[in-house]
């Protein structure tokens, strides 16, 4: 909670990011420990939109998902909404780069991790 008495604005990104990351892991992609990750993830474009507040001690549900699939960059949306009542309280996206570990440049996105977006997500396999 900030001074205002409600969630401070740089967390609704925090928790984006979170879920974000646990829905990555679900798919395959253990890139949380950059020694043995098979490729790095560097963000390079963050956007949020704020609808609403909430209570610094309101819940948030958040929802997250890819919005467009890349050779070697990925776009993602999220949504959080006010657990309560259901109010949007904020929507945006990340841009993913995903980087080779030894040269530090772009390399494809890992083929496993792009298939296991697309079970899930199948209307991406149309862009």
């Amino acid at each position: 909670m900030d001074a205002q008495g409600h969630l401070y604005f740089a967390n609704y990104m925090v928790y984006a990011d979170e879920i974000l990351g646990a829905y990555m892991e679900q798919l395959g992609l253990g890139a949380m420990n950059p020694h043995t990750a098979l490729c790095l993830i560097f963000t390079v474009d963050i956007r949020c939109e704020y609808f609403s507040e909430i209570a610094g001690n309101g819940e948030v549900n958040v929802c997250v998902g890819y919005s467009r699939l890349g050779n070697s960059s990925a776009d993602t949306v999220f949504e959080l909404y006010n657990n309560a009542s259901g109010e949007l309280l904020a929507k945006g996206g990340l841009t993913q780069v995903f980087v080779d570990p030894e040269s530090r440049k772009s390399t494809p996105i890992p083929p496993f991790f792009k298939a296991g977006i697309l079970r899930q997500q199948p209307e991406l396999g149309d862009n």
